[in-house]
């Protein structure tokens, strides 16, 4: 059983303030207290964001050669570490030992990766005639992640935040502490200076409200639900400090008349169940041609049917349990909703798979006969829910897929390249993903409308932590 009972802060791990509380870290496969951690307060926040405050005018002078060495260090103890960093996030979000061990740990480690060939190429300085403009390091980064793809989140945002020079206060997930613990740790042996990256257990409500508020933090990052996006935002306009926000979706998958619907509808529902359906970016809207809807539905059925649910430490399983009771109780409701409005189940359905009476197990569960002005097209349920809509002409599936409050990814399917990028260009999110298109870290990540302000990754992400000065000769 593990203890996290410290906070690290100005290069060394220090004892929370009298204020703090004790929260148990459950495992989601067996519901059993796998540790504890505590919980910080208002003192602690105001601790780590003087310690990097101070550490700032040294930091953001360092030079480009300076960063990209730290940058490298954290990189090859993260490398050598990469099964703790698995094993962590096995048991405290349930995911299945092989998503830990090919992604959820790596990813990481490909985020630092590419924040360090970001910064290398970085143009901090350009010309315009004689005058230039400057990029300069904002300050003081309050970084809140969410616990679905904790080290993925963490390293974006501490990398990219580093690069420009500015100094850290982190507040990970409460539900997903244990790889963060990690993660201090590797930041320590890597020789960061003290100041530069600090890191707060805590809730939002106290300590990443007071994050958001604190008038010494300068900018403020945000992966979370819209809800606690907006709450961030508002605690922060008062100090009227730069807030960068990647929060929920409702991502729809266009598959087009011309597309190999089999292949189409396949991928598709994998993608969506991966990580238990618990990715911001999951096409959870499938959108077919009404033509071949019964068979798009036949296929889509098959497929969540022949996923293996169960134990994540066991190798075949393909989805675990989901990462914490409350988003499991909101699963079950959601899937709820859907029947009472009337759509039809034809995979899953309520409750735990069969054979499991313990853990917070949803089953895959696809929705047809859906229409899009129902609750479980318009809400992000966050779990392994597919919901099936047809439509009549390639302008309706575009209308469709764009009618939503948010706007962070959508999907085409289509067996004409040219005729993808059309609609590609037509469609309201920060990303699109066509035929399946694998993640590029070096590209811009973030959303339109509900999903959020700002981008990661790349030189648009490294930006969202700079200033721009011009000086004129």
């Amino acid at each position: 059983m593990k203890t996290l009972d410290r906070f690290y802060i100005d290069g060394q791990w220090v004892t929370p303030a009298a204020a703090a509380r004790s929260m148990p870290i459950v495992n989601p496969a067996t519901e059993e207290v796998a540790g504890h951690v505590t919980l910080g307060s208002a003192e602690d926040v105001n601790r780590a964001v003087a310690a990097a405050r101070a550490a700032f005018p040294a930091w953001s002078e360092t030079s480009r050669e300076e960063r990209l060495a730290l940058l490298e260090r954290i990189t090859a103890l993260y490398k050598a570490r990469l099964g703790d960093f698995a094993e962590a996030v096995r048991t405290e979000i349930g995911a299945p030992v092989s998503l830990c061990n090919t992604l959820q740990a790596p990813i990481g480690l490909a985020h630092l990766g590419a924040a360090t060939e970001t910064l290398r190429a970085f143009q901090f300085e350009t010309a315009h005639g004689n005058n230039y403009v400057r990029h300069e390091p904002i300050g003081v980064a309050a970084l809140i992640t969410a616990w679905n793809w904790p080290l993925s989140l963490i390293c974006a945002k501490v990398a990219a935040a580093l690069a420009a020079g500015c100094t850290i206060v982190l507040k990970p997930s409460e539900i997903a502490p244990l790889d963060a613990a990690l993660f201090a740790e590797v930041m320590h042996e890597a020789g960061t200076p003290a100041g530069v990256f600090n890191m707060v257990f805590g809730d939002g409500q106290e300590v990443g409200a007071r994050l958001a508020a604190h008038p010494d933090v300068d900018v403020i990052s945000i992966t979370g639900s819209t809800r606690a996006g907006i709450a961030v935002a508002q605690a922060a306009a008062a100090t009227v400090k730069r807030v960068h926000q990647e929060l929920g979706g409702k991502s729809p998958l266009l598959i087009l008349d011309d597309a190999d619907l089999q292949a189409a509808v396949a991928q598709g529902v994998g993608h969506v169940m991966l990580n238990s359906g618990q990715t911001c970016i999951a096409p959870t809207r499938m959108l077919v041609p009404r033509d071949r809807y019964d068979e798009a539905v036949r296929v889509a059925a098959a497929t969540a049917n022949a996923l293996q649910v169960g134990d994540p430490a066991e190798p075949g399983t393909r989805i675990g349990p989901i990462s914490n009771k409350a988003q499991y109780e909101k699963v079950q409701r959601m899937i709820g909703t859907g029947i009472e409005e009337g759509a039809r189940v034809v995979a899953g359905g309520p409750g735990r798979p069969d054979g499991l009476t313990r853990g917070f197990y949803a089953r895959p569960t696809i929705f047809a006969d859906v229409d899009n002005s129902m609750t479980i097209a318009r809400e992000e349920i966050f779990g392994p829910v597919l919901v099936m809509i047809p439509y009549d002409d390639e302008a309706q599936g575009v209308d469709i897929a764009n009618d939503t409050p948010y706007g962070l990814a959508a999907y085409v399917a289509s067996g004409d390249p040219a005729r993808a990028r059309r609609v590609a260009a037509r469609l309201r999110a920060g990303s699109v993903r066509i035929n399946g298109g694998q993640v590029d870290l070096s590209m811009p990540f973030g959303g339109y409308r509900a999903s959020g302000n700002g981008r990661e990754n790349g030189a648009h992400g490294l930006a969202e932590y700079l200033e721009v000065k011009a000086v004129t000769v």
